[in-house]
């Protein structure tokens, strides 16, 4: 299938909204033609973030870098700090391409879509967002999820787990900090947890859903030992310390991304509305 095509069928066949369908179009269109101009020509279904990073700046940042190149954190921090707007616009392009190549993928074009997230500013989200997701918005959340597997993050385990512990009702602050000697395995298989709470005392046992012990069990097999033996978190970032609260909310926006109606959500999808909604309906239907 060409590039063109691949475009045309994912757009048509998509749950995008009539204008994020012609705002992706011209997105991806606009990856596509550049590609054809250089010299030599790069295969767009084939290229990776360098690729996309020397679009992206030549065709839209290069105005607000301020002489920089589009080469990595420094770069993207520096847009988000300087122009907050610009970066935004440039999340949204980069989630285009994302749905692109998930098309790709799904169509069994190419096996493994480009590592994306790491060209996303990842601007902070706007005060006052929604608190709850609509049921709708909460089942896309829990495919994405699932799908977020090894061809997304290395520690994709522990991803979802994160997930998971946000719909217990766990703030970011609150599940960073959970300690592996608060979990308490259950005999039916299952996990009851004491978390801290926001005044740093010990909360209450209380039991996990099934499919949040299924989670952590799941973590907790590949959990990597700690650097300090010490430490207790269970959650541990890349470099086996313990996790700041503010990555929850960049996987978030990351897992967020990977699908249009999760994407393109106005106010956009914060952790924190995701702590607010629950795994299931209350009775009340809230």
């Amino acid at each position: 299938m060409e590039c063109v095509d691949l475009l045309h069928d994912w757009l048509a066949t998509s749950a995008l909204r009539p204008s994020s369908r012609a705002q992706y179009h011209r997105e991806v269109m606009s990856f596509l033609t550049w590609c054809q101009e250089q010299s030599p020509p790069v295969d767009a279904i084939t290229a990776g973030p360098a690729q996309i990073a020397a679009w992206s700046h030549d065709r839209f940042l290069h105005p607000y870098l301020d002489g920089r190149p589009f080469d990595g954190p420094d770069a993207l921090g520096y847009l988000a700090q300087q122009h907050p707007e610009a970066a935004k616009v440039h999340d949204r392009r980069i989630t285009a391409l994302t749905g692109y190549f998930d098309a790709a993928v799904a169509r069994r074009i190419i096996t493994i879509p480009p590592d994306l997230k790491i060209l996303r500013s990842g601007v902070p989200r706007p005060a006052g967002a929604k608190k709850r997701l609509t049921p709708r918005e909460r089942a896309v959340l829990l495919a994405q999820t699932g799908a977020w597997g090894p061809t997304r993050s290395k520690h994709w385990q522990r991803d979802q787990l994160i997930v998971f512990l946000l719909l217990e009702g766990l703030r970011p602050g609150r599940l960073v900090r959970i300690d592996t000697r608060h979990l308490y395995p259950t005999d039916g298989g299952g996990y009851d947890v004491r978390a801290p709470d926001d005044h740093e005392s010990l909360g209450p046992k209380f039991s996990l859903d099934p499919l949040t012990g299924a989670a952590l069990k799941t973590y907790l097999a590949v959990r990597p030992d700690p650097v300090d033996p010490a430490t207790h978190a269970l959650l541990l970032n890349d470099f086996r310390k313990p996790m700041d609260d503010q990555f929850p909310l960049l996987l978030i926006s990351q897992i967020c991304a990977t699908h249009p109606l999760l994407a393109d959500r106005e106010p956009p999808i914060t952790a924190d509305a995701i702590a607010h909604t629950g795994l299931w309906d209350t009775p009340d239907g809230g």
